[in-house]
């Protein structure tokens, strides 16, 4: 399987004058800790001389020519996230996800059960079998077509902020299943 890679990424710290405990042979300089628009990864870059970036602001992280990252340092555990970070986390993947809202949607309208007992859609906070009986029910008659749809029809609070709810659990590592992320 080909080994995919972040595109664009959200800021969620600058560090202007880098890490003040900074790594063995690491180099001083600004530094960024962003989450990756497709797979909510975490990580650490270099930011160019004379460049500042805010946070919320989508930056290019890929591997062509980028315009404000030197390069990536790696893939950083939420744990290594700054306070600044991880105060920024719930309203960056809130956004994510409302700019990918087709995506999120179509996992409520097809996502399975994961065992005998248990059904993906009550790993989303907030949803037990009485919202999952619903959504199944409403999906069959006809497949949601955004999240306004859904709230109404299965009758559940803000599905963006539920599903944003689910990718900062994964992110922290308090979760036995991954449906939006990828292991650190």
């Amino acid at each position: 399987m080909e080994k995919r890679y972040e595109e664009f990424a959200y800021v969620l710290d600058f560090l202007q004058h880098g890490r003040p405990s900074a790594r063995p042979g690491y180099r001083a300089g600004a530094l960024v800790q962003v989450i990756g628009e497709e797979f909510f990864t975490l990580l650490e870059a270099v930011v160019k001389e004379g460049i500042f970036i805010k946070p919320y602001e989508r930056v290019y992280v890929g591997k062509e020519s980028r315009f404000k990252i030197t390069y990536i340092l790696g893939r950083i555990s939420y744990d290594e996230l700054t306070s600044t970070a991880k105060m920024e986390l719930p309203g960056v993947i809130e956004k994510i996800v409302r700019d990918r809202e087709k995506l999120f949607v179509n996992f409520f309208n097809s996502t399975q059960a994961i065992t005998p007992r248990m059904h993906a859609l009550e790993l989303i906070p907030g949803i037990g079998k009485k919202y999952m009986w619903q959504i199944i029910n409403e999906r069959e008659r006809v497949p949601f077509k955004n999240f306004d749809d859904l709230q109404q029809r299965a009758n559940i609070p803000n599905p963006a902020k539920l599903v944003a709810k689910r990718i900062l659990e994964e992110l922290a590592g308090d979760s036995k299943y991954r449906l939006f992320t990828r292991a650190q």
